[in-house]
């Protein structure tokens, strides 16, 4: 399998940056918007993003949950081992905010689907926006389409998108791995 080098650490950062600018252009103080990660991997994302705003940005009263979304897939019950859920902290109500689903990789559009429907456990929202850090354009199963995204990859389905986080991996970077 060879493995290409699609994003560095240093492009990592200038992208987060753009992202919690084009975050804070849209939803201002976050007065009544709430950030929402996918778990396991739109987490890693969503974590830094929080930080960059409340630290770089000074945003102050930011609301933060996580979302695992095992149970809502399409696909739990098709796989050889069960799945393992992780945890959902989402310790407040989405009613009539703005939720901004976080992932790491926007492949086939099937998390996010799954996320609508498990958020409707907390609330109907006022609308809903979707931030990734990665894009894959031609693969989607599904219409959807981020309001955010990082960078978007035109990569084709025996190819892998691989994204890597200094707090699981030690260093920061997104690679395409062909199969």
């Amino acid at each position: 399998m060879s493995k290409k080098t699609l994003l560095n650490s240093k492009d990592i950062e200038i992208i987060l940056h753009r992202l919690a600018c084009q975050l804070i252009e849209n939803h201002n103080d976050f007065s009544n918007s709430v950030l929402i990660g996918l778990q396991p991997r739109g987490s890693y994302l969503a974590n830094r993003l929080v930080a960059l705003l409340k630290s770089d940005y000074n945003i102050k009263d930011l609301e933060f949950g996580l979302l695992d979304i095992t149970f809502y897939r399409d696909d739990f019950r098709r796989r050889d081992e069960p799945l393992k859920a992780t945890s959902t902290e989402i310790d407040f109500l989405i009613e009539n905010k703005k939720v901004v689903i976080i992932d790491d990789v926007l492949f086939s559009g099937r998390s996010v689907r799954a996320a609508l429907t498990a958020l409707e456990s907390y609330g109907r929202p006022e609308n809903i926006e979707l931030l990734v850090l990665i894009d894959r354009r031609f693969s989607r199963h599904l219409p959807i389409q981020p309001n955010y995204r990082g960078r978007q990859v035109d990569a084709i389905n025996h190819e892998r998108v691989i994204v890597s986080w200094k707090e699981t991996n030690k260093k920061d970077a997104v690679y395409i791995e062909q199969k």
